[in-house]
């Protein structure tokens, strides 16, 4: 079974002429009209892929915003001892509902953009895109995101990094008890407490604690990681698929879109690391033991600490995880696209 990966147009070429697309490419872009369809696709391809990649992401987030693991195995081991499989799955059911929404805008908004793009340059919406188009589309996209994905991302990660916060808040307090008494932090073991109680009781406590800016603590460097981090995300996919190609014109195997988006992802996320650990801590600073002030101060504060290898923890799992998330993703979006417009 073959799939046309039409809503990824590929890059412009001076030999290249809107002859090249194959009939039924010509029969769902015959207008530049906006297309439901790819928001559609990308709410389907956003939730298989949060399924796929939880887990890693739970990883990831402990090592960028956590303390005491020593590597990536080592995390993974202490997640399993002390809290089990369904601690790899922890706040994984804010992000189902909330990031197939978040994907359906991404999609949606960056193809869309792609065809306007293509109208004002060039007449036509067909027009295959240029590096320029790609890129502006893909900025714009990832400006946009930060919108809707900086709440989103918060509450994921308060929620898997709850347990962790409330141990550092009680111990924080066992060692400093008034009047001279001095509880041993070993004594202190709460592996069980939680300070929120669900995603709805996440936001309205951040709400009531930090106000409506409080959810968007973070968006700056959101910002940092999802403007360059989506142009080497939508960018290398179009590249890969046209490079996976037999020739110039034909459709591509579901396997060539699948391993398209999966190295897509894996440059992405690995290239965005840095900025991605920076809005993790920010995003996990609680309020009651406030530690980062700001961007800059988060960034200097984690390099005199702990070095500038800090800013690359979490990157292998970044690859890892980036692959068969990106990889189900975009073969999840492709194949909808195609069976919406079968029809």
């Amino acid at each position: 079974m073959a799939v046309n990966t039409s809503s990824f147009k590929p890059l412009a070429d001076e030999r290249q002429s809107a002859e090249v697309w194959t009939p039924s490419d010509v029969k769902v872009q015959t207008s530049t009209r906006f297309l439901l369809e790819d928001f559609i696709a990308g709410c389907i391809g956003g939730g298989s892929s949060v399924v796929v990649g939880h887990p890693l992401d739970t990883v990831k987030t402990r090592l960028q915003a956590g303390k005491g693991y020593k590597n990536s195995l080592h995390c993974v081991l202490t997640i399993y001892r002390k809290e089990t499989v369904m601690g790899f799955f922890k706040g994984m059911s804010f992000p189902l509902a909330s990031i197939t929404i978040y994907n359906s805008v991404v999609f949606g908004f960056f193809s869309n953009t792609q065809r306007l793009i293509s109208k004002y340059r060039y007449g036509d919406g067909r027009h295959p895109c240029g590096m320029v188009d790609l890129t502006v589309a893909s900025m714009l996209t990832g400006l946009v995101s930060v919108s809707l994905g900086a709440p989103v991302d918060l509450v994921k990660i308060r929620l898997q990094m709850q347990t962790q916060m409330v141990l550092a808040e009680n111990l924080h307090l066992a060692g400093n008890v008034p009047n001279g008494t001095n509880i041993p932090l070993r004594s202190i073991d709460i592996p069980t407490q939680r300070l929120y109680r669900g995603p709805v009781h996440c936001i309205s406590s951040i709400l009531q604690t930090e106000g409506l800016q409080g959810l968007y603590r973070g968006a700056g460097a959101m910002i940092l990681r999802d403007v360059p981090g989506y142009t080497l995300y939508f960018i290398p996919y179009t590249i890969f698929c046209n490079l996976l190609k037999p020739d110039g014109t034909s459709s591509l195997h579901p396997g060539s879109i699948w391993l398209a988006g999966g190295l897509a992802g894996s440059i992405s996320w690995v290239t965005a690391t840095p900025a991605d650990v920076v809005k993790s801590r920010l995003q996990a600073d609680a309020q009651l033991q406030r530690k980062y002030k700001g961007i800059l101060h988060c960034i200097l504060h984690s390099y005199k600490t702990e070095g500038a290898q800090v800013f690359f923890r979490g990157a292998s799992v970044n690859a890892v995880r980036g692959f068969p998330m990106s990889a189900t993703m975009f073969l999840t979006y492709e194949l909808s696209l195609q069976f919406f417009r079968s029809f």
